[in-house]
């Protein structure tokens, strides 16, 4: 006797989605190869199981974002409604497609996510946020895919295996946005940079652009505009800069470089964030003048290094402007001594350099023998030996105020020069 027929329907055959946790290697602290095992070892079927409520699936994702994230609660139009509706697909519909086949997934399918990374450095922001979003959407998908996926008769071990691939997905999509906003701010730090370039090209201009273009380049480039500023000279000696504050101007590229500050403040700290720079600082002046405080300051850079001027680390024009007076004009200063030091001109060597010497302390103290002694480490009776011959070479016109005055201009400036007097 034949057994009776089985009258119940055919119910739909499911996926085989299996998985045999038995099979899977042990996961290792640190092992990256587990991110690339993952897909391997999910079932291709599981793409099948799920894609069916896509749809539904993104709607309840982009909703819950917009109530979690308060950046994000706002009607889902324009641009930034087209973005992040299309991050919402482009992230379940590229985790299915590799699903079904994990080599099938072409890399530009990422660019969505570089694109949100980008957003969020638009909207002046860190990516705090989208990673909020982020986590909102993962934990929606692995909610609704535990459901289809019980409901299809999943294994609980593959969904658990579903549940690691969903948050490895969470950071590969957040790897591509961190890609994407330092990329942009990259591009943003050099654009700005340029500006600020273009800026102090500006404020060195002479004669000075008018103050609209100031403001309206200053505006582009981020940088309030001061009412008064210094500039500094700049001589690299190789030794790396730290982070100089945001409001300073800088040039390290070129040939001359240079700062331009607008705080006082922040001049008496360059020595500790440039340590390897020589450096000389301008003096203040007003914004429409910086161009005169640059010209200055690359004076006295230049005469330090020709050893016009002392040797330092740091050179304060303010400290100098009368060696910065005296010795702007060489050709000047050789007619100024040509002229009036011409009794000291027939003589030679060393002589002509002690009676120059002698001559300029007498000059600078008035004639008082004692103090020139002492100035000059020489015996009293030396020194009246040499004012006796300085005497009888100049004569009276050593009387004339005037003429004194342009003995000191001329002595003073042909020693700082280091050319004969």
């Amino acid at each position: 006797m034949s057994p009776a027929p089985d009258h119940r329907e055919e119910s739909a055959p499911t996926p085989d989605a299996t998985f045999d946790p038995m099979l899977a290697p042990p996961r290792a602290p640190g092992d990256s190869t587990r991110v690339v095992q993952l897909w391997a070892l999910l079932p291709n079927e599981l793409s099948a199981v799920f894609r069916p409520r896509v749809s539904d699936v993104a709607g309840e994702i982009l909703t819950e974002i917009q109530q979690a994230v308060p950046e994000y609660a706002r009607p889902v139009e324009g641009a930034f409604g087209k973005l992040i509706t299309a991050g919402v697909q482009e992230a379940i519909l590229t985790f299915l497609d590799r699903l079904g086949d994990p080599s099938a997934v072409p890399p530009s399918r990422g660019r969505v996510f570089q694109l949100l990374g980008r957003h969020e450095l638009n909207q002046g922001r860190n990516l705090d946020v989208l990673q909020t979003a982020y986590r909102v959407g993962a934990r929606v998908a692995w909610r609704r895919m535990a459901e289809v996926g019980a409901g299809a008769g999943v294994p609980i071990p593959t969904l658990c295996l579903l549940a690691e691939a969903i948050f490895a997905y969470l950071d590969e999509m957040s790897a591509l946005s961190i890609e994407g906003h330092a990329a942009a701010q990259a591009r943003e730090a050099g654009a700005l940079h340029r500006r600020r370039r273009r800026l102090m090209d500006m404020l060195m201009a002479e004669p000075p652009v008018s103050a609209q273009a100031l403001t309206d380049l200053a505006g582009a480039a981020e940088w309030e505009l001061p009412e008064q500023v210094i500039v500094v000279a700049l001589e690299p000696t190789g030794e790396p800069a730290s982070a100089l504050p945001d409001d300073v101007l800088v040039d390290l590229e070129s040939d001359t470089p240079s700062l331009v500050v607008p705080s006082p403040t922040e001049v008496h700290d360059l020595e500790t964030i440039l340590p390897g720079c020589r450096m000389a600082i301008g003096p203040r002046v007003r914004l429409s003048e910086a161009a005169k405080s640059y010209r200055w300051a690359r004076r006295a850079l230049d005469l330090v290094t020709a050893g016009s001027l002392p040797d330092a680390k740091v050179t304060w024009c303010d400290d100098h402007l009368s060696d910065l007076w005296l010795l702007n004009e060489s050709f000047l200063i050789d007619q100024l001594a040509n002229q009036v030091l011409a009794p000291l001109a027939e003589l030679k060597g060393a002589h002509r350099d002690r009676l120059s010497h002698t001559l300029l302390t007498w000059l600078e103290t008035r004639g008082n023998v004692k103090e020139i002694a002492s100035t000059l480490s020489i015996h009293p009776q030396t020194v009246r030996a040499r004012l006796h011959e300085l005497e009888s070479l100049f004569g009276s016109v050593l009387r004339d105020p005037q003429y004194r005055f342009e003995l000191m201009l001329a002595l003073r400036s042909s020693m700082r020069l280091g050319a004969q007097p």
